[in-house]
């Protein structure tokens, strides 16, 4: 696999119909909200486990791609598998004392878990196996417009005792957004891929877990969440060209026909400008979706 050569930033536009993109459990589950601007928010966090989630079925098997912050691992026996390959022998909290086996064990990490050489991982568990920095990182999702979110009566015909037969149905909540354009922000490090092995390879894969975040992540209570538009700034030299928020000033987002009294109800009451015109020299743009 090539080593990333480029330094990229990226606009990444998602959007979902009647469903929840990123409860606050702190909340009662509401959809996260700025409470200044009451624009709705999906916290980086959870874009990488999209991504992750993307990852884990389409490279299911396949041996570099292993995931590992998934549900229910237990992280200390996924850095033992990095000191039995090696055949070294861990002291608890401790990393080696001799430096070449220490760095050892975090390539090996970065070598076989797709999201530590992407995202970076703090591993200094009681099985130490060190720090990584990744080269990918995502800033928090802010939705282009306030949202209203609104919580919404279900009932369950079913019990699950039979003692319970003669009582009422269950009543229950769900909370909704009607209708959201999210807009998230995201780097990748040249500099900091060459450290990790993150390479063309695994950007291509980004890109399309990006593109797919929403595709295999469907469920009722997320109702219709769909990528919109991927737009990726590359730069050509490694330290990059220009800085990244002139490059994210080149992307906006407006109503169509000026209509900012109606609330947006579909991706067509959007549309996205790209200024093409002030792209620094040394960069170039591409629109994946």
């Amino acid at each position: 696999m090539s080593v990333l050569k480029n330094r990229y930033e990226f606009v990444f536009l998602f959007d979902v119909s009647n469903g929840n993109p990123n409860g606050d459990p702190d909340a009662g589950n509401m959809p996260r909200l700025d409470p200044e601007t009451n624009q709705g928010l999906v916290t980086d966090v959870c874009l990488k486990r999209k991504i992750r989630n993307f990852v884990a079925l389409a490279k299911d098997d396949t041996a570099g791609f292993d995931i590992y912050m998934q549900e229910k691992s237990v992280l200390n026996n996924q850095h033992k598998k990095a000191y039995e390959a090696l055949e070294i022998t861990h002291e608890a909290k401790k990393l080696p004392k001799d430096q070449q086996k220490a760095i050892a064990l975090t390539q090996w990490m970065c070598a076989n878990y797709f999201d530590v050489r992407t995202f970076g991982a703090v591993m200094t568990t009681e099985v130490n196996a060190g720090q990584v920095r990744g080269p990918v990182q995502l800033a928090f999702a802010h939705s282009i417009d306030p949202i209203v979110p609104m919580e919404v009566s279900i009932t369950r015909m079913a019990v699950t005792n039979e003692k319970d037969l003669e009582k009422e149905r269950t009543m229950g909540r769900k909370h909704i957004v009607p209708y959201g354009l999210y807009r998230a922000h995201g780097y990748v490090s040249a500099k900091l891929a060459e450290k990790t092995g993150f390479s063309e390879d695994d950007l291509q894969l980004l890109w399309q877990s990006l593109m797919n975040a929403f595709e295999h992540d469907r469920s009722a209570a997320r109702g219709e969440m769909s990528a919109r538009n991927l737009i990726v700034f590359q730069h050509e030299n490694p330290m990059g060209n220009a800085p990244a928020h002139k490059l994210f000033d080149l992307v906006s987002v407006e109503r169509t026909n000026g209509e900012v009294d109606t609330p947006a109800r579909s991706y067509a009451d959007y549309k996205v400008v790209l200024d093409k015109s002030g792209i620094p020299d040394g960069v170039t743009v591409q629109e994946l979706l």
